[in-house]
């Protein structure tokens, strides 16, 4: 793929998602990072609706450690993996008490020695809450990536990561990032993707092979294996 094919590809999700954003409810960066956080194999959906008393109960790194554990797991069990994330949200605190002077780092470099916080989660962070371009390669971004030919299916999420950054324009990574998961989670779905009306058919290996078989067949992360080569 040459960057004019990437420019089109990127164009046309721009063109259906102009507005795409960060979906998880929060109003400083301490509340996105324990947002992120919980969303870990969790939806968007689910994660605002523990934050939304979560977050009038908790207002800060203090509120958080000075409960039992329990309790922290008790108000977010419907969140998958519940008590590990409980764990990792109270060392982190401290940690944040501790070093930062209980707030969050603004550095990639320091979010990711934070318990529980991974590089998806720190560029999460310092894209949306400090302006840092970046791109977080969630489920949705590394499925249409290789889906689209964009990456190679064989394609660990850091060697995404990196191809998209090499082809996307840095001002645009952020914004690249919020279209490509509002694409993939809306449009080009992990099962019954919207092949039959998608205006990227055309560059689509995936989506070809879709419709061939008539769309019936299960759903694969990905099957293009097209290597990308920007020139």
């Amino acid at each position: 793929m040459n960057k004019k094919q990437l420019r089109h590809i990127l164009d046309t999700i721009a063109g259906m998602f102009p507005d795409a954003h960060c979906e998880l409810n929060h109003s400083n960066p301490f509340e996105l990072t324990i947002a992120v956080l919980l969303s870990a194999q969790c939806t968007d959906e689910t994660v605002n609706k523990v934050t939304a008393t979560l977050f009038q109960k908790y207002r800060t790194p203090e509120d958080y450690i000075a409960v039992p554990v329990s309790e922290l797991e008790q108000d977010i069990r419907r969140i998958g993996l519940f008590r590990n994330k409980a764990k990792n949200i109270q060392s982190l605190c401290r940690i944040l008490l501790e070093n930062y002077h209980g707030q969050i780092p603004e550095a990639h470099e320091e979010l990711v020695k934070l318990p529980g916080v991974g590089r998806k989660t720190a560029n999460v962070v310092v894209s949306n809450a400090f302006g840092v371009p970046a791109i977080a390669v969630d489920t949705h971004v590394e499925r249409v990536s290789k889906r689209l030919g964009i990456a190679k299916e064989t394609d660990s999420v850091l060697e995404v990561e990196k191809r998209l950054m090499e082809g996307v324009p840095r001002d645009e990574w952020t914004m690249t990032h919020h279209r490509l998961i509002f694409f993939g989670r809306y449009h080009c779905k992990a099962q019954n993707p919207a092949c039959g009306v998608c205006p990227l058919l055309d560059v689509c290996k995936e989506g070809k092979k879709r419709m061939k078989t008539g769309g019936n067949r299960k759903s694969k992360e990905s099957s293009t294996g097209s290597t990308t080569v920007f020139t």
